[in-house]
């Protein structure tokens, strides 16, 4: 199996895209950060820390403390693709995330978004 480019993308490089998505749509940069403290586990601190040593996306999903499991919840089409439906399981945490994020931009509801 070849491994898609983006595993070994540092998520630093990408976050702040997922920042200023967010912002243009009048949401905030803790928003971005608290859907991905929710879906990770992680610690506001370990988050800073994976972003100041730009952890890969295939680092970051496997050091993540634990994974949120409501995120099974989360459905719908990104780039084309229903999240669901994705067969690779670090892919399918990509799409939960990136799908999130758009959630965020289109103005939904912070407790909807984290499936309270």
């Amino acid at each position: 199996m070849t491994k898609h480019r983006i595993y070994t993308t540092s998520f630093a490089s990408v976050y702040p895209h997922y920042v200023a998505k967010a912002q243009r749509k009048g949401r905030t940069q803790a928003e971005v950060d608290e859907i991905i403290l929710w879906l990770t586990g992680f610690t506001p601190d370990q988050f800073k820390t994976h972003l100041e040593q730009k952890t890969d996306f295939e680092a970051f999903f496997a050091a993540a403390p634990t994974l949120n499991p409501a995120r099974s919840r989360i459905k719908g089409v990104v780039c084309g693709v229903r999240v669901e439906e994705v067969a690779d399981p670090l892919m399918r945490e990509i799409r939960y995330l990136d799908k999130l994020i758009d959630e965020l931009a289109k103005g939904k509801a912070m407790e909807k978004i984290l499936r309270a």
